[in-house]
C-alpha cells in the first residue's frame, strides 16, 4: 500500500490518488506500506533512485543502514510496534530523504505512523520541507517510546509491590504465583530490550543526520535533531535504569522462591526428625524374636506407645524452643 501526502498551507495533505505519477511528483511525503512490485517501481521510476530491499534494511552493518547516495539519505531504525500486546515487535523502517521528499519503506503499522497521519489530516503538523516532516515523525516516534516507557514504569513498579507486599509474607509460593510474576518480569524485560534497540537505533540515525545538516547548514533542522538527540539520550538512560531494576526484581523473584522451597524442605526434614524415634521404638518391638523380655509383659503395649509419644514430643519441643518451626 502507498499513501502520498501533498503539501497544503504549510501542512500536509493525504493525495486521493496516492499511486499516480503527478501526486509523486509534487508529494511531500511518500508511505510505503508492505509495498507491492509495481508500486516499488512507480516510486523508483518517478525519482530515478533505487528503493532498498527488505533483505537490505534487515542488514545490521551501520554501513547498510545509514548511507548516502545520489544525494539522497537513506536512514533505517527498528521501530517498536503492538507494544500494547503480550507481543511486542520491533521492525525495521527506512527513511528516506531525496528529491526534496520523505519517502518511509516499513512492513509493520506502529502507532506514531497512525498518529502521524491523524495529525496530517487535522493540518496539525507545520511541514513545508521534506526535512521538517522528516523532524516532525521523528518527534511522533520518540514521543511514543517515553509513553510506552511511562507505561512499563508504572507496570515494574506495580510487580514491585507484587513481590515486596509485606502483608503477603507469610504466603506460600503457590498462593503468591510466583510463575505469574517471573512470567510478567519476562515480558517487561523483553518489551524493555526491544526499546533499547529501537533507541539506540534512532540515536545512530540522528548522528547521522547532524552530520549531514550540518553539510547543508540548515540550522533549524539541526537544532531540532539535537534536541531530539537530548531527548533519545535521557530515554536510553531511563531504559537502562529499568533493566537494572527488572534485574534486581528477578533475582528478588528466585530469592524469595528459594525461601520458600527451603521452608518446605526444612519443615519435611523437621518431621522427619519427630517421626525418626517412634519408628524406631515401632521397628525394635516389631522384631519377632523368639526371647523378648517385653513380650508377655502385660504393661508392654502401654509403655512402647507411651514412649513412642513422648520420643515424638520431646524432639518437637526442642525444635520450637530452637525457633527451627
Amino acid at each position: 500500500m502507498m499513501k502520498t501526502y501533498l503539501p497544503q498551507n504549510g501542512g500536509l495533505k493525504a493525495a486521493p490518488d496516492a499511486e499516480s505519477a503527478a501526486a509523486i511528483a509534487h508529494g511531500l511525503w511518500i508511505d510505503l506500506i508492505d509495498p507491492s512490485a509495481e508500486e516499488r517501481q512507480s516510486v523508483n521510476n518517478a525519482l530515478g533512485m533505487e528503493l532498498p530491499t527488505r533483505a537490505d534494511m534487515e542488514e545490521i552493518e551501520i554501513s547498510s543502514r545509514l548511507y548516502s547516495e545520489d544525494g539522497a539519505l537513506f536512514m533505517t531504525a527498528l521501530i517498536l510496534a503492538n507494544s500494547g500486546t503480550e507481543k511486542p515487535t520491533a521492525d525495521v523502517v527506512t527513511f528516506i530523504l531525496a528529491r526534496e521528499k520523505l519517502i518511509t519503506l516499513r512492513y509493520i503499522d506502529p502507532q506514531p505512523f497512525r498518529t502521524f497521519e491523524a495529525r496530517c489530516g487535522r493540518s496539525m503538523i507545520g511541514a513545508n520541507k521534506a526535512e521538517n516532516a522528516l523532524m516532525a515523525l521523528l518527534d511522533v516516534v520518540i514521543d511514543r517510546l517515553a509513553d510506552i516507557l511511562e507505561r512499563a514504569g508504572s507496570e515494574i513498579e506495580g510487580i514491585s509491590h507484587e513481590i515486596f507486599d509485606s502483608t503477603r509474607g507469610n504466603q506460600s509460593m503457590t498462593s503468591r504465583d510466583f510463575q505469574k510474576i517471573l512470567r510478567a518480569l519476562g515480558r517487561k524485560h523483553d518489551l524493555n530490550s526491544k526499546i533499547r534497540d529501537s533507541l539506540l537505533s534512532l540515536a545512530r540515525v540522528l548522528a547521522f543526520l547532524a552530520q549531514a545538516m550540518d553539510t547543508t547548514a540548515n540550522k533549524d533542522v539541526l537544532a531540532h535533531v539535537k534536541t531530539l538527540t537530548r531527548d533519545v539520550q535521557s530515554l536510553q538512560d531511563h531504559s537502562s535504569y529499568m533493566g537494572n531494576k527488572l534485574s534486581y526484581l528477578l533475582d528478588a523473584t528466585l530469592g524469595l522462591i528459594n525461601i520458600d522451597q527451603n521452608n518446605i524442605i526444612k519443615i519435611m526434614s523437621v518431621a522427619a526428625m519427630v517421626f525418626l524415634p517412634p519408628t524406631l521404638i515401632a521397628s525394635v518391638y516389631g522384631m519377632n524374636f523368639k526371647f523378648m523380655p517385653e513380650l508377655d509383659w502385660m504393661g508392654g503395649y502401654p509403655m512402647a506407645v507411651v514412649l513412642m509419644l513422648v520420643s515424638m514430643v520431646l524432639p518437637y519441643l526442642w525444635f520450637k524452643r530452637k525457633g527451627w518451626l
